[in-house]
């Protein structure tokens, strides 16, 4: 490789490491500009939403609680989008895998616990996969475009959210009060996952979640399966000269990612609310994708990047109590990270594009040069 090409790899790997952080340095430079004009200290705001997600063990337990979620919801976010597949529907995943997983866990509260917990948090993900799935075969069978497939699947578990728990899975409870609360039955105990630190809302799912980084790895960089999601992913139509099926990998990709969110679901139901309730979701289908995104769509740089965004929505909460600013602030400047974030993304991509096409460029000239015409005193061999 010449220098000119290494000099190019390097500031491109530059980018794609800084470019993100500039993008969240923007973001919150817009929201501080917004702050002051509503007469709050900008430096005063963002120092409680740092300290009041990481200052004490209570911020740093409910940014790891609040990661948790994210951090399985990007990894299926990892999976889908590097087989080619833009999977915005783990929000519908994760509704659907924590109604299923609540169902489960009240139909079945007799089984022992060594049974229940594994049993609960596999319907979860495998009612999470069918719902992927759903949009997977669709683009698979009929080219139908996942965007618009997975955003109208949100709205259909929202629906079947709001029916089912103001109607089957309503708290009998709240029927004999009269007060009607959209949630289901507490869970049986057996289901609750373990605290790791008494008295806080972080719980063994955080474990599990970073393991499930460690396999979700291993499994597009260490096996033929992986291999083949991201080939896909890359190019389909020189997967399919090669010989892979494009269109059931691009079904695969989407069937592990609405796994991944739908054990999101059943995680969050039985680490945290300990019910299906309305609002359990807590908006990370969506925040998992830019968890992903800013991780690089890496499953292990999903890691930091879901502790850094659940301190941002834990830091958010301290910040808006704190200085009385609005809720929809809050949003703003959420929806302005989740904006520059992905076009710093987009940008990366076509600098490395445009690098890729430079070096082939490149190697053509170097081979052109090398085979070129011989010297004029050299005389061509005899046949």
């Amino acid at each position: 490789m010449s220098q000119k090409r290494r000099s190019a790899a390097v500031q491109l790997r530059v980018y794609e490491i800084l470019l993100p952080i500039v993008a969240v340095l923007l973001a919150f430079a817009i929201g501080a500009v917004v702050l002051w004009l509503l007469g709050v200290n900008p430096f005063e705001a963002y120092w409680i939403l740092i300290s009041g997600a990481f200052g004490n063990v209570s911020g740093i337990t409910s940014t790891l609680a609040k990661a948790t979620p994210l951090l399985l919801v990007a990894l299926g976010i990892c999976i889908s989008f590097r087989g080619g597949a833009i999977n915005i529907g783990g929000e519908g995943q994760l509704i659907v895998g924590a109604l299923s997983a609540s169902a489960f866990a009240l139909t079945f509260r007799t089984l022992p616990a060594w049974l229940l917990l594994p049993g609960t948090l596999l319907v979860g993900a495998l009612c999470g996969a069918v719902w992927g799935g759903i949009a997977g075969v669709l683009k698979a069978r009929l080219n139908v475009n996942e965007i618009l497939s997975t955003v109208m699947l949100n709205a259909i578990a929202l629906q079947l959210m709001n029916f089912l728990l103001r109607g089957p899975m309503l708290d009998p409870a709240q029927i004999a009060a009269g007060t009607n609360i959209p949630q289901s039955e507490t869970l049986p105990l057996e289901v609750w996952l373990v605290k790791l630190v008494p008295r806080t809302l972080l719980h063994g799912g955080a474990i599990l979640a970073v393991v499930l980084a460690i396999a979700v790895y291993f499994l597009l960089w260490r096996t033929t399966i992986g291999y083949r999601i991201r080939t896909v992913g890359l190019n389909p139509a020189a997967a399919r000269y090669a010989g892979i099926p494009a269109g059931f990998y691009v079904a695969l990709a989407l069937i592990l990612g609405g796994l991944f969110a739908g054990l999101a679901g059943a995680v969050e139901v039985t680490g945290i609310h300990h019910r299906a309730l309305e609002g359990m979701s807590g908006g990370y289908g969506f925040s998992g994708i830019v968890a992903a995104l800013f991780g690089k769509l890496h499953p292990l740089g999903a890691i930091p990047s879901s502790i850094l965004f659940g301190g941002l929505l834990v830091g958010a909460d301290k910040m808006q109590r704190a200085t009385q600013v609005p809720s929809s602030l809050i949003t703003a400047i959420n929806g302005l990270v989740v904006m520059f974030v992905v076009a710093s993304d987009v940008y990366v991509r076509r600098l490395r594009r445009r690098a890729a096409k430079e070096a082939t460029s490149s190697a053509l000239a170097e081979e052109s040069v090398s085979s070129g015409p011989s010297s004029p005193g050299q005389q061509p061999a005899a046949t």
